[in-house]
């Protein structure tokens, strides 16, 4: 069984037991599940897929928060020829890992 879900402007197609890559959210310390409750799409029942219109209604997937990760290094260059002028800055995202432990449709 799988799920489509959105979370801010991204969307993600899941399953359980996946461990994915979300943007950071606040939440407090001791947060241990998330539930994402705007599904867009479940397949792989029994009834065939259900497609939301605009999100299924009922439908529910909750996370296990498994901790905060950063993303790959983004190097930023900036040259202007014959100026002597050179510029380089980097950036790491950082990103709310967590594991999907069940799809409720």
């Amino acid at each position: 069984m799988y799920a489509v879900i959105s979370d801010g402007t991204h969307q993600y197609r899941v399953e359980e037991g996946m461990v994915l890559e979300v943007q950071r959210k606040d939440l407090p310390a001791e947060t241990e599940t998330i539930d994402f409750d705007r599904i867009l799409l479940i397949g792989g029942g029994p009834e065939g897929p259900q497609i939301g219109r605009p999100a299924v209604e009922g439908a529910k997937v909750t996370a296990a928060v498994l901790g905060e990760i950063k993303g790959n290094k983004i190097t930023i260059r900036k040259q202007n020829r014959r100026k002597g002028y050179k510029l380089q800055k980097g950036h790491r995202q950082k990103y709310l890992q967590v594991r999907i432990d069940k799809i409720v449709a």
